[in-house]
């Protein structure tokens, strides 16, 4: 697993074994997003929060925190994922690393 980022209870790490980013709040894994790599690419693919941890605003602390986390890696992001698709169109300050987007398919 890489170095967590947090935001107060909240930590997310990136799950190389398993290629997905996990969500903990208060050290419970709470969800995760999955991602495939192709060269210098991250497509995201697959996102679930738990049932018991819904209406928390996890799946935004998640989603923020791992397209960060590709960003500071020099990634691009591809995001077949809806849940991650809806998030990058709600905020355009991560359109420069978006394939499709800030960059040409």
């Amino acid at each position: 697993m890489s170095e967590a980022k947090t935001e107060g209870d909240r930590r997310v790490v990136r799950n190389e074994e398993k290629n997905r980013y996990d969500v903990f709040l208060d050290g419970e894994l709470a969800g995760f997003t999955e991602y495939v790599e192709r060269g210098n690419d991250t497509d995201f693919v697959h996102t679930e929060i738990d049932g018991a941890y819904a209406g928390k605003g996890l799946g935004g602390v998640l989603a923020r925190l791992a397209i960060e986390d590709v960003i500071a890696r020099g990634r691009t992001i591809t995001a077949h994922c809806p849940f991650i698709r809806g998030y990058l169109d709600k905020h355009p300050e991560y359109d420069a690393h978006v394939v499709g987007k800030g960059i040409p398919k």
